[in-house]
């Protein structure tokens, strides 16, 4: 599978990344096929240098397949390159089984009845 993705660069502390088309078992910043593109997170996000595309070869890899990493795809949107980005959504939690809830269902009650029976313990004691 080709993948569109980052591959770091630059110093330590200094990152700097080059947008490229590689085949998606090799290395991050091991061999790829084609550099499209470039990221300088360092650069304001209103700098016009910080995403830099190639248009045309990305549109080419786009139609031959490649699929852009999640980072990758939400330039492309910025850009109008590519389809208006969709972030992903956790999937909600399962509710508890059913002696899972019982069990939590006595413990609420419970607990209101010793808040009930220090309630009236409490309201006595000012008044004494």
């Amino acid at each position: 599978m080709i993948s569109m993705r980052l591959a770091r660069h630059g110093a330590k502390k200094r990152p700097y990344y080059h947008i490229v088309v590689a085949d998606a078992r090799s290395p991050r910043d091991g061999r790829f096929i084609e550099r499209v593109g470039s990221y300088n997170p360092m650069l304001k996000s209103d700098h016009e240098d910080r995403v830099k595309l190639i248009e045309d070869r990305i549109k080419h890899w786009l139609s031959v397949g490649a699929q852009p990493t999640d980072r990758v795809a939400r330039f492309l949107a910025d850009a109008k390159l590519g389809p208006a980005y969709k972030q992903r959504t956790t999937p909600k939690q399962s509710a508890p089984r059913a002696k899972t809830q019982e069990r939590l269902r006595v413990e609420e009650e419970t607990k209101k009845a010793a808040t009930e029976a220090e309630a009236p313990k409490e309201a006595k004691a000012k008044e004494g």
